[in-house]
């Protein structure tokens, strides 16, 4: 057995339609599309979401609520309970440190600060923003806040 001789079993392909090729095709004429109307047309027939004449769905619900702030600047947030875990008495706390450290991911990017937890080690903070709690706690063990960076 050769690649030339393989065949598909009988009946299991049909030949294509070839519509609009005159009447002795059986398709030709109007081409199996009826008679007149809308759906007999070029380009006829209704549109994908069409309701009936009704208003369609995509146009009863509203846009998109609200808007986005393009100016927006998020900041990560850093906890002064990370800053007693990560950092020893007298380092410096910035954008390369807080990523030497894996604290986050890009030293460029935004950070703020928190006060959530304890600390009492002395650190210089030099970040972009510090909530006022976490200063009053860095500077309570003896740091210093120096902002923005």
């Amino acid at each position: 057995m050769e690649l030339k001789d393989l065949v598909p079993n009988e009946g299991s392909t049909k030949n294509r339609k070839r519509v609009g090729r005159g009447n002795g095709s059986g398709t030709g004429k109007t081409a199996g599309r009826g008679l007149n109307g809308q759906k007999s047309r070029a380009g006829g027939g209704k549109g994908a979401g069409f309701e009936g004449g009704q208003t369609p769905l995509a146009r009863r619900l509203p846009k998109l609520p609200g808007f986005r702030n393009v100016n927006r600047v998020e900041y990560l947030p850093v906890n002064v309970s990370r800053l007693e875990e990560k950092f020893e008495a007298g380092e410096v706390v910035d954008g390369d440190s807080l990523k030497a450290k894996g604290i986050i991911k890009h030293s460029d990017a935004p950070v703020k600060v928190l006060g959530d937890g304890e600390i009492t080690k002395a650190l210089t903070v030099k970040v972009d923003k510090v909530s006022a709690s976490a200063k009053a706690k860095i500077e309570a063990a003896g740091g210093k806040v120096e902002e923005p960076c």
